[in-house]
């Protein structure tokens, strides 16, 4: 199965066979979060795609060498060249350390996805922990000639890249056309061209977070941290580099360009790209409050959705669709993911309950095993794993309900195809949701506690019916009651 690989190739357009430097290994690099607030349900998405394409090439074999980073020295307002550091800023609100800040939002990122049953990287690097790494850089490209000081600061020389190299190769984008739609420099801008991007910024008094250079005490830019931490443990050339779509440009375009300007060569063979989540059919935006945080998912306290849904749940929802497809979450969607994934566990939860007998049907078991392979192979095609998957649900009914025959060593093979896809790849865990999606048996015992209610209430037992509600409400479960029925959340 490891040579049947397709992968889309963000630089070239196109689905292409892959084929690892390393025979029998890989380097994979995502640029992970910039810790100055509650991770955002849209990075968990693009985390969890590339946790399951992890966990597909462990489980083909491959040693996979992982690196997903913690941007923790900060970034300026929007990403630009000039404003408040982003991290200082909130250190600066909440008048605290701006380590503290990386410390409070790096270990709440690592809860969300421990949530989320995400296998930990090989390597997690700060980009604090690799100035050192990341000057030396600057003084190669220097050295170069593709980069040059202003006033403390230095500067990557895009127009001289491109002279002989590409520029925009990755996003599509020509320099001529950035150059026409870009309005004319400030007097007191640094830079020679406004396409110019930072390496190394000097600090202005006020900036809390800055280390002494050749050049100034400053701060490396965004860009090349990624490019000095990625080369450090994969090397000058690797495999893949993956990250959101909104990473394309510029911040994936700097990074190749920064490392063919030190190395000659392009970085990565294959750069894949997670699309954005949106919410509601909308953008996701804190200013517009079409916003939602994971740890609101799974207690229910928000206004966007009826009831809570458990993190297995939201898992099984996102692998519903492509990785490279945009994603609407919606209290609808979530609903029907949970009666889904319930469908699966039921299945799942009856193999080991089934009685073999002599039926009618025959199951062709193999035939499902390579179309789960195959799905996985075009380019990862989870929604198109998981609807064979359900045709493995449709064999457990039959066969259940005495429909069919599958000999002994089919049966073992079947419930192998749901460990490893649903399970080890998909990265599912088994549980028992009540109808919130607890993943335990909590959701269980307040269905029931609902059910009799509902019946006490039916039959004008209302002191019943109100002992039940105020009885769960101080053990912090609040009941909902709408047209559709009685949800609950915890307070």
């Amino acid at each position: 199965m490891q040579n049947d690989i397709k992968i889309y190739n963000s630089l070239s357009g196109q689905k292409e066979k892959f084929e690892p430097i390393n025979p029998g290994h890989i380097g994979m690099y995502v640029c992970g979060p910039t810790v100055y607030s509650n991770v955002h349900l849209g990075n968990c998405r693009t985390f969890m795609s590339f946790d399951m394409i992890f966990r597909y090439f462990k489980h083909l074999g491959f040693k996979v060498r992982y690196v997903r980073n913690i941007t923790d020295a900060g970034h300026l307002e929007n990403d630009a060249e000039e404003g408040e550091d982003k991290i200082a800023k909130k250190a600066r609100i909440e008048q605290i350390e701006p380590m503290e800040v990386v410390q409070r939002y790096t270990v709440d990122f690592h809860e969300i996805l421990q949530k989320f049953n995400f296998l930990p990287p090989s390597i997690e690097p700060t980009a604090t922990g690799h100035i050192i790494e990341q000057i030396e850089i600057i003084k190669d490209i220097v050295e170069k000639g593709f980069a040059y000081e202003s006033n403390g600061s230095i500067y990557f020389d895009v127009a001289k890249f491109n002279e002989n190299n590409h520029y925009g190769k990755l996003s599509g984008r020509k320099v001529e056309d950035m150059i026409a739609n870009t309005r004319e420099l400030a007097a007191q801008d640094d830079k020679r061209n406004p396409q110019d991007f930072a390496l190394w910024k000097k600090a202005e008094p006020q900036h809390i977070m800055r280390w002494p250079s050749p050049w100034s005490d400053g701060f490396p830019g965004w860009h090349l941290e990624c490019t000095a931490m990625s080369t450090k443990y994969l090397g000058e050339q690797f495999d893949i580099h993956g990250g959101g779509m909104d990473l394309k440009f510029p911040h994936h375009e700097c990074e190749i360009a920064q490392a063919e300007a030190c190395n000659g060569q392009s970085p990565v063979n294959y750069w894949m790209h997670a699309n954005m989540l949106t919410l509601n059919g909308k953008k996701m935006s804190k200013s517009t409050d079409n916003n939602i945080f994971p740890n609101e998912i799974f207690s229910g306290e928000n206004n966007k959705l009826s009831k809570a849904f458990s993190p297995t749940v939201v898992r099984f929802f996102m692998m519903q669709a492509h990785y490279r497809s945009i994603l609407d979450f919606s209290n609808d969607a979530l609903l029907a993911s949970e009666k889904g994934f319930n469908k699966l566990m039921e299945a799942i939860g009856q193999l080991d309950q089934l009685q073999l007998e002599k039926n009618t049907i025959g199951i062709d078991i193999q035939k499902l095993k390579t179309a789960c392979y195959e799905a996985m192979n075009d380019d990862f095609n989870t929604p198109i794993l998981i609807a064979n998957l359900f045709e493995g649900v449709k064999f457990v009914n039959l066969i259940k309900d005495g429909k069919a025959t599958i000999s002994n060593q089919d049966f073992e093979e079947l419930k192998s195809i749901f460990q490893i896809f649903v399970f080890d790849v998909l990265g599912l865990e088994k549980t028992s949701t009540g109808s919130n999606g607890e993943a335990d048996t909590l959701g269980g015992v307040v269905d029931l506690l609902i059910g009799i209610r509902n019946e006490a209430r039916a039959n004008k037992d209302f002191a019943t019916s109100d002992k039940i509600r105020d009885e769960l409400a101080t053990l912090g479960i609040q009941l909902k009651d709408s047209k559709d029925g009685t949800n609950y959340s915890l307070k």
